[in-house]
């Protein structure tokens, strides 16, 4: 790594103003006068799915905690623990579930609140911050009205829609406004980071639209093309009412599964490592009497994980979603003659085909069924109703 903000694709902007920042909270930490509004102690940073908001948070709080001006060498101590998630004063917030809780945000405030034990910044990434609780949402705006001196908190939000993010709390802070980057630029980094064959990249790139983590995984992963291949496959598949119910089944049942490999291994190993801490397999005069008394901590942790597989499950499902109003938007792209390209080029013959049987305003209403039910999983409508009403629409037209 020679540079923490190497992997913030197609953001020159977003960086710049980064950049100047970490700059001039390096002099802060010096002791030296810098201009008004320089450095802030709250950020939020929006933009849409893969654009790197996380990626840009993380990068940011590495520069701050950079050892060698902020500008964020990549090099030094500060860079590679801050960016590793090992630094000692940069916590991140990655909600396992479907929110982030009051309880689990006092407590952040409240560790927040000490002074930097390496004499820089206290650095808090808050992850998805569109799930706070109305409560959680409260406490962090107590911190923010109100900051340490040597604080910062870093938000990461959809965008700044009340839905997403209260007005009070984004009121108090400075915004970083990301772009979805280009496919170019990301079949670039995947090629030069990842070592990808440049062809392989630039297919996954397009099919991604943009998404730098699933263009990775599509091009490394060929379960993930797999799965994608079935979801590009349904347009074709919606020839009665029995084949949308069949179709919307097994999409959720694809999601299902995905979630459930990628929950598995961290399910069983936290559970493995409460049981361990709770006395299982001891055999001492008190270990049958502790297990039977940790039923409540066992259940909370199950709890727990019903959750995160839960939001596992709407983010696999999601992702197919997009796959699938990628197709559609293909189709109306080649239906209107536009001059941009389409997106899922190895299944251009299809798209081409449905060019031609399908006017612009069926493509149309499809591709808005499907944004339709993004939004109803979102607004937590039952995955499985929303996905039937769906398949119904793509295949009525």
């Amino acid at each position: 790594m020679t540079d923490v903000f190497a992997d913030l694709v197609g953001q020159d902007e977003p960086v710049e103003t980064l950049r100047r920042a970490a700059e001039a909270a390096a002099r802060v930490v010096a002791g030296e006068q810098v201009a008004a509004g320089a450095m802030t102690h709250a950020w939020i940073f929006t933009g849409p799915p893969g654009s790197g908001r996380s990626v840009a948070a993380r990068a940011f709080a590495a520069a701050l905690e950079c050892e060698r001006g902020g500008v964020g060498c990549g090099e030094c101590h500060g860079c590679h623990t801050a960016v590793g998630g090992t630094h000692a004063d940069v916590r991140f917030v990655v909600p396992e579930g479907l929110s982030i809780g009051v309880n689990e945000m006092r407590a952040l405030v409240l560790r927040a609140a000490s002074a930097p034990s390496g004499g820089r910044w206290q650095v808090v990434v808050i992850e998805d911050a569109d799930r706070l609780t109305e409560q959680a949402g409260n406490a962090l705006l107590k911190a923010i009205e109100e900051p340490p001196p040597r604080t910062v908190f870093l938000l990461c939000a959809p965008s700044t829609h009340p839905d997403d993010i209260s007005v009070t709390i984004r009121s108090r802070c400075r915004v970083i406004t990301l772009r979805q980057p280009p496919a170019p630029a990301v079949a670039e980094v995947l090629a030069r980071r990842d070592g990808i064959a440049p062809d392989v990249a630039s297919w996954a790139a397009a099919a991604a639209q943009g998404h730098v983590g699933r263009a990775k995984r599509l091009a490394n992963d060929h379960e993930a093309r797999g799965r994608r291949d079935a979801v590009l496959a349904v347009p074709r598949r919606l020839t009665g009412v029995g084949a949308c119910f069949e179709a919307a089944s097994a999409l959720i049942k694809s999601a299902e599964a995905e979630a459930a490999e990628a929950v598995a291994e961290s399910d069983a190993a936290e559970r493995a490592a409460l049981e361990q801490a709770l006395g299982a397999g001891g055999t001492g005069r008190g270990a049958a009497g502790a297990m039977r008394g940790a039923a409540g901590q066992l259940k909370d942790l199950e709890k727990r994980q019903r959750s995160r597989a839960t939001r596992s499950k709407r983010d696999a499902l999601d992702r197919a979603l997009v796959d699938l109003a990628g197709f559609y938007r293909d189709v109306l792209v080649t239906t209107l003659k536009a001059p941009v390209p389409i997106v899922h080029t190895d299944v251009a013959q299809q798209s081409g085909a449905a060019a031609g049987k399908w006017t612009a305003e069926s493509t149309l209403r499809r591709l808005e069924a499907v944004l339709a039910c993004r939004d109803a999983i979102d607004q937590n409508v039952k995955p499985d109703i929303a996905v039937e009403a769906m398949m119904l629409t793509l295949w009525r037209g």
